[in-house]
């Protein structure tokens, strides 16, 4: 039997207005895939659903044990919507690898705001022990 593997982070919105407006795109590139730039400009809130998309990232990069270092890319986590709205993982490169290793599979995600804050929490399954 594997285990369960759980990361949470909370984020604060005016630090990623404050990093937008400081770094403009250079910091969306670096953080955001196309598709989730894409989808921020979208909506009324899109600092809300950057600040999420962020969350999202942290969360899951604690739930595989690795903070961001190495050879890891934020663009490597993708979080878009389903048809439902619920946010989907999709993950390449050097995070794919790290979850492959640990028997990652099934990541689910919640994303959730206040007035100032956004925390997301990111559980998979594991079948490693």
């Amino acid at each position: 039997m594997g285990k369960i593997l759980h990361g949470i982070d909370l984020v604060d919105f005016p630090r990623i207005e404050k990093m937008i407006s400081r770094h403009g795109s250079h910091f969306l590139e670096r953080i955001f895939t196309q598709t989730e730039q894409q989808q921020a400009n979208l909506m009324k809130n899109r600092i809300e659903r950057l600040a999420g998309r962020f969350a999202a990232k942290e969360a899951i990069l604690k739930m595989l044990g690795t903070g961001w270092r190495g050879k890891i890319a934020w663009t490597d986590i993708e979080i878009v919507n389903n048809h439902f709205g619920q946010p989907q993982v999709q993950l390449t490169g050097e995070v794919k690898k790290i979850a492959s290793k640990l028997g990652a599979r099934d990541i689910n995600l919640s994303i959730t705001h206040t007035a100032n804050f956004v925390i997301a929490s990111a559980v998979a399954l594991s079948n490693k022990k």
